[in-house]
């Protein structure tokens, strides 16, 4: 087993939006992660956690966005190349669960690859076959009112184009 990298997991800044951008452009050129504009990035700031190595170095981050009183997603989790599987991802989810919990947030969705890695942190794949609707159509109506892609993406609206990067939607009780 590949050795856990201590970080520390804080707030967001505004001065950490190039790193953001650092962190993210790879995943987007890879087709792993949609881009995001600059104007986005800095108006979601403060849903942002950002890892940090012992020299002040910034080598991951994620954001918890909130969608509905008991539904948040997490968006944009990117941890450096270089350091993937030394456990700076898993410290940075489970920084945005306490997060969530604190906002009173009882279920976390995502839409990713990493399936494996959010299998192992407690999240299981929302397929059709379920038969289990994801929301409620009191609350589906409410949320479908929302411009957020995120929300339709979470929602599988037709106005969302087609699932073409083949990702998959994820979803973690968190009690």
């Amino acid at each position: 087993m590949t050795e856990k990298t201590p970080v520390e997991v804080r707030r967001a800044r505004t001065s950490d939006i190039p790193h953001i951008e650092r962190l993210i452009s790879p995943l987007v050129e890879e087709r792993i992660l949609l881009g995001k504009e600059k104007v986005i990035l800095y108006e979601s700031v403060q849903e942002f956690r950002i890892a940090e190595d012992a020299d002040g170095t910034i080598i991951g981050c994620g954001a918890l966005h909130v969608m509905w009183e008991d539904l948040g997603e997490v968006r944009t989790l990117a941890v450096d190349r270089e350091i993937l599987g030394r456990g700076v991802g898993g410290q940075i989810l489970q920084t945005l669960e306490r997060d969530a919990i604190e906002l009173g947030l009882s279920r976390l969705f995502c839409l990713t690859f990493e399936v494996s890695f959010f299998e192992r942190n407690g999240f299981l794949a929302l397929r059709d076959s379920d038969g289990d609707p994801v929301v409620d159509s009191d609350l589906y109506s409410e949320l479908v009112r929302s411009p957020d892609e995120g929300i339709a993406e979470f929602l599988e609206l037709a106005r969302v184009k087609p699932n073409t990067l083949g990702n998959t939607r994820m979803l973690k009780r968190l009690f």
